[in-house]
């Protein structure tokens, strides 16, 4: 654990501190560390939390903080640590420890701080004075079911906000205001991108202006995450139970899928969440030679994933997605290059929504594994080889690859310094043992491909979630639903800018005319909101000109330019993706 870390497990016992010190009748449950922060779940055992007292709370953490408190250790054996849950009355503790004993645990570690002691692995500070009192901050109140079961009881999650220094947290808050300026759901909403419904929770509607952005997305998904050597396909989106019991997901991913009885055939189903079993079938089809490999497959038909209803979040996390998902089917000795390749693409791809590239994890072979271990090291050597080939710094997760194969996650930093995780490149040697895969080698015996699972954009939902709050809705030309708008002053002008219209729809650009019987002034600051990339008033002057009156999204004033010029100009942006 990090220093950091270390840090905000510390403040997060103190927070648990303060409320039993506040509300002696709270039940503690867990209270964990995370990104920018600590929570802790409470049963408050009837008693409403506000915001006032959080503020009352996060004072009190910092009283305990200027106290210069020690943390100390101790160990109970497991029958004391549970008559000590016991008496405590905490029910949620005494499950902990029954779960750690059912586990073989004989002992439990305890930190006491002050007056308090709490069932802790720790580590934790050695002295509160490591922490520095404005450092942290108590951030928002949440519900949380007891160990993320519904079943289970709702109890209420204070988070927290925790840093090294008070700069560094409030340059984070300034970073969080922003991001709400940025909200995609707030700006889906307003640019008419999509909407969501209670009647299908987790499912987003895209709208004619957001469905303009999906199918651009998906245009240069075909010709940049793709491209050349792809082929794409299209697989059922219901399949039989006994696919996914061949795949593995029936067994250990069911709880996250889709299912329905047929009753006439009398068979169970599976929506499918994911591509590859079916892509395996495909693969199995037919004979193939050494010489067809690599083989890649693309798909972007829509995948339901059964999320729990707490975690949906606008585009950014939902039961309906797309991928610009492919297998691609290789020979060992093919996966250099393959990797090589997709590394060059992602590079690529966020260079070109000016998404960079912030850190990059390689998880390896875990303890339990499929395959052979000498298959495992020479793929680990491929990946690490790709990734310096690429110039590319990364981090290795040992032993944090799945036990089918190890991983490459691509995470990148938006606009205001956030942080993303996109692309991912998994290798995988389970699959095609399971759905019995071979090719014929030049020697004529018959071999296992490897399957690398590759998302470089990774959700099309996300992804489009991400680049909203990333542009703030101001989308580069190319992307915007509407390139140009057209406000006639009066309705006699209305002629001239359908003239203009139609000039630019025969060059590729999306136009739109304001004909809205309103005041100019009233159409220029609608244009504005929407955030549209040119902008062009045409009155009795302009009408007549040669030359057009531009004004440019940010611009203040307006400029001149030839008809065509300006047809030049917003086709090289849109060719250079600009």
């Amino acid at each position: 654990m990090s220093t950091l870390e270390t840090k905000r497990h510390s403040l997060a016992h103190l927070m648990a501190a303060a409320v039993k010190e506040m509300w002696p009748q709270a039940k503690l449950a867990i209270g964990p560390a995370i990104d920018n922060g600590f929570y802790y779940d409470i049963d408050f055992a009837g008693a409403s939390i506000n915001d006032t007292q959080l503020k009352e709370i996060e004072k009190k953490m910092t009283h305990l903080v200027k106290q210069n408190l020690e943390f100390t250790r101790t160990e109970k054996n497991i029958e004391e640590a549970l008559a000590w849950a016991r008496a405590e009355k905490d029910p949620y503790k005494e499950e902990i420890i029954s779960d750690l004993k059912e586990k073989g645990e004989t002992t439990v570690s305890f930190y006491t701080v002050g007056q308090f002691t709490d069932l802790c692995r720790g580590p934790h500070v050695e002295n509160t004075k490591e922490i520095k009192p404005h450092s942290f901050k108590l951030d928002k109140l949440a519900g949380a079911y007891w160990r993320g079961d519904e079943k289970n009881k709702m109890l209420t999650r204070l988070y927290g906000l925790a840093f090294d220094t008070k700069e560094e947290l409030d340059e984070y808050l300034k970073m969080m205001a922003e991001a709400e300026k940025r909200d995609h759901r707030q700006l889906g909403k307003d640019l008419d991108l999509f909407m969501n419904h209670e009647l299908a929770p987790g499912m987003p509607f895209f709208l004619p202006k957001g469905m303009i952005l999906l199918q651009e997305l998906l245009k240069f998904v075909r010709s940049y995450s793709y491209g050349d050597g792809y082929y794409e396909v299209r697989t059922p989106q219901i399949l039989n139970a006994e696919l996914w019991k061949i795949s593995g997901h029936w067994e250990h991913y069911q709880e996250d899928m889709f299912c329905l009885h047929h009753a006439e055939d009398d068979i169970d189903l599976g929506i499918k969440p994911m591509n590859c079993p079916a892509h395996m079938l495909i693969f199995k089809r037919d004979l193939h030679s050494y010489k067809e490999l690599p083989l890649r497959l693309a798909e972007t038909t829509t995948l339901y994933r059964n999320e729990k209803s707490g975690t949906l979040h606008g585009l950014t996390r939902v039961r309906s997605l797309s991928q610009d998902d492919s297998h691609i089917f290789a020979r060992p000795d093919q996966i250099l290059d393959e990797i090589s390749t997709l590394l060059d693409k992602i590079k690529m791809i966020y260079r070109v929504f000016d998404l960079e590239i912030d850190e990059i994890h390689l998880s390896t072979r875990p303890a339990h594994f499929l395959g052979e271990k000498s298959v495992w090291d020479e793929a680990e050597a491929n990946l690490k080889q790709a990734l310096e080939k690429a110039k590319l710094a990364y981090h290795i997760n040992e032993g944090d690859g799945a036990f089918y194969g190890p991983k490459i996650d691509v995470k990148v930093k938006d606009a205001i310094g956030r942080q993303w995780q996109l692309a991912t490149i998994q290798l995988d040697f389970q699959l095609p043992q399971r759905f019995a895969l071979k090719y014929t080698e030049a020697d004529g015996s018959a071999k296992t491909p490897v399957v690398i699972h590759r998302a470089l954009l990774g959700s099309m939902e996300r992804f489009l979630g991400v680049i909203i709050e990333h542009y703030a809705g101001a989308f580069p030309l190319w992307l915007s639903p509407v390139q140009v708008k057209l406000i006639s002053v009066a309705k006699t002008h209305l002629p001239a800018c359908q003239k203009l219209a139609n000039e630019l729809k025969e060059a590729g650009i999306r136009v739109e005319i304001d004909e809205n019987n309103e005041t100019v002034g009233n159409k220029i600051r609608k244009a504005i909101k929407e955030k549209v990339p040119y902008m062009l008033v045409i009155g009795d002057k302009e009408a007549a000109a040669e030359k057009l009156v531009v004004r440019d999204r940010g611009a203040k004033e307006t400029r001149e330019i030839s008809r065509e010029d300006f047809l030049k100009e917003l086709t090289d942006k849109i060719k250079n993706y600009t």
